[in-house]
């Protein structure tokens, strides 16, 4: 009987073990984000040792459909949807570092930080030089 059981406590063990962050690692931001000012829906996900973002839905009508304001006048032309909004994220500890945001609204892109609040909002801080903003995104699923 002995026997019988660990081979069973292993294979439930197994899958809750898999999604469980290793040790120094923050908790997983995968998934659908609804932006701060609702008009957007960011899809984050891995992109090989990094976490990267891209635009999945605009829920504003009255928004631009392009990337009308990037500094690169050959990105102009191209769909928001699909538009890489977050990317080279690493994680560290309780947030992810060394990445960038870019905010299409303005063209820039800015160094930033991810971090998972107790509440369960995404903590998104973009600085230029030493002046930094907040913004708090919700999770969709």
């Amino acid at each position: 009987m002995r026997a019988l059981c660990w081979p069973l406590l292993l294979c439930c063990a197994l899958p809750v073990a898999a999604k469980a962050p290793a040790a120094g690692q923050p908790l997983s931001i995968d998934g659908q984000w609804l932006t701060d000012d609702r008009t957007a829906i960011v899809t984050i996900d891995r992109c090989g040792n990094h976490v990267c973002g891209t635009i999945a839905k605009i829920l504003n009508p009255a928004a631009p459909r392009f990337d009308v304001n990037n500094p690169q006048r050959a990105l102009r032309s191209r769909p928001l949807i699909g538009t890489p909004v977050l990317t080279d994220f690493v994680p560290s500890a309780d947030q992810w570092r060394s990445g960038r945001a870019y905010d299409p609204k303005s063209g820039r892109s800015y160094r930033s930080t991810l971090q998972l609040e107790g509440n369960g909002t995404l903590k998104v801080t973009g600085c230029l030089l030493f002046i930094c903003q907040t913004r708090h995104w919700t999770r969709l699923r």
